[in-house]
């Protein structure tokens, strides 16, 4: 006979039959946390895979590039393409590629603020030299439009000049086209956008109904490049519309709809890291530790800005930056300073240099006498007061000649609704003022009335502006 007593023989029995239990456990633990491994590592090996790459050089860049400021601030060129073969044929066929958007992404060394600033691809600018590479000739130094680096040297051409303007060292370079732009809209599930009245426009392939309403990626595509059918038919009303849309994709990215959805989270990283080409230091790993970095930061912290500018009074439609004000943001974000109070935007005309000539278009007796009274308060010079040879006119309208573009925000801005029209054979600064029956008057005096245009947050809602 044994000498265990009765109960530890059962206490070591017990064990043994729960061992094959542990043992089972921890086999399927074990499996499962292989799978998971594994299921990240195809993740992340797919990832990786997805992501284009161009090498931008030292060559490409020049020996004389601004100097990197100390700490961890980064600076991402962001630019859109508008490239037509492949996929993007059907936008129409136009030879070689050029930048529909350029922008310049700015993350603080904290990883406590963001600013986004926007370059209007219609600035008349100081270009530099680029070397030929990659069969594009290269480009010499002349006064251009800043759009035109891409299509002579590629993205390392563009690089090349907006560190030569801004003085800003660029870190990354991202760039978007057009098929690449809808998989990330369609991926975060569409984008709200609010539209004041309805859209049709051919050129964009776009036609949308007035109201608040969430965009696929077909539509977000063309409602980020309408030009002529929205707004005022300016660049700048498009990058405007641009920065607004973009806002509303990174709040609802930032949010817990998004960050909280395993599915939609790598749908959203599968096309992210498809829709893009970078320079090969901007890695999927790269990526993903910028994007843990900025975790804490709240949405209402990204400023959306666009360099200081004014019509250029040389070369009509086109425009060129205010200084020192466009000088000053640049410095502010090459050195990695508190963007908060800088401005962007536009430089406004006073009202005292603008001569306003009114023609009543409308069958209301005195209204062009009662408007005139009403710039006049503002400070607007009224050079003459009349009537239109035809009536009634529909639309409110401000015509204006190549030498009074400049004026033409300062009065459009004081009024409730009035389509500029340029009228090219006009020799004189004045603006005419056309009333017509759609004339809702003059807008109420604002605090920030001689305010140059500031940046906005990405809180901000594009049906509340």
């Amino acid at each position: 006979m044994s000498d265990v007593p009765p109960s530890h023989r059962s206490k070591r029995s017990h064990r043994r039959r729960r061992r094959p239990w542990l043992r089972g456990a921890i086999a399927v633990t074990a499996a499962v946390v292989l799978l998971v491994v594994g299921v990240v590592v195809g993740v992340w090996a797919r990832l990786t895979g997805n992501v284009k790459h161009v090498d931008v050089t030292a060559d490409d860049l020049g020996t004389a590039r601004p100097a990197k400021v100390a700490g961890t601030a980064l600076n991402v060129l962001v630019v859109g393409s508008d490239q037509r073969d492949g996929a993007n044929a059907k936008y129409g066929r136009v030879v070689g590629e050029r930048t529909d958007t350029i922008m310049l992404v700015h993350v603080s060394s904290r990883r406590d603020q963001a600013m986004v600033v926007s370059f209007p691809r219609d600035s008349l600018v100081q270009l530099p030299a680029c070397r030929a590479t990659g069969g594009l000739p290269g480009q010499r130094p002349h006064l251009g439009m800043i759009n035109e680096s891409f299509n002579s040297g590629g993205i390392g051409c563009t690089w090349k000049t907006i560190e030569t303007l801004t003085r800003i060292h660029i870190d990354h370079f991202v760039k978007v086209d057009f098929s690449g732009f809808k998989s990330l809209v369609d991926a975060v599930g569409g984008v709200e956008v609010c539209l004041p009245e309805p859209v049709r426009d051919k050129k964009a392939l776009l036609h949308l109904p007035a109201g608040r309403q969430t965009l696929n990626g077909e539509q977000a595509l063309g409602y980020v490049r309408a030009r002529y059918s929205m707004g005022d038919g300016s660049d700048i009303g498009r990058i405007q519309r641009q920065q607004m849309f973009i806002a509303s994709m990174v709040k609802k990215v930032m949010s817990g709809e998004t960050l909280t959805d395993p599915a939609r989270l790598f749908a959203v990283l599968d096309a992210g890291t498809r829709a893009v080409t970078t320079d090969r230091g901007l890695t999927p790993s790269v990526m993903k530790d910028l994007a843990l970095s900025l975790r804490g930061l709240d949405a209402g912290r990204i400023r959306f800005i666009t360099t200081p500018w004014h019509y250029s009074v040389t070369q009509p439609g086109r425009v060129e930056w205010m200084q020192p004000q466009a000088d000053h943001l640049f410095q502010v974000v090459a050195k990695d300073q508190s963007v908060g109070g800088v401005k962007g935007g536009q430089a406004k005309v006073a009202r005292s240099k603008v001569q306003v000539e009114l023609r009543n278009g409308t069958w209301r007796s005195g209204l062009a006498r009662v408007v005139a009274a009403s710039l006049e308060q503002r400070g607007y010079h009224i050079a003459k007061i009349g009537d239109t040879a035809r009536k009634p006119q529909a639309k409110t309208t401000i015509l204006y000649g190549p030498n009074g573009e400049t004026r033409v925000p300062t009065l459009a801005r004081d009024l409730v609704t009035a389509a500029p029209r340029h009228v090219p054979a006009a020799r004189t600064n004045r603006l005419v003022l056309v009333i017509g029956d759609d004339w809702k008057g003059v807008k109420p005096l604002r605090v920030d009335d001689h305010e140059a245009i500031k940046g906005f947050d990405a809180t901000h809602d594009s049906c509340a502006a």
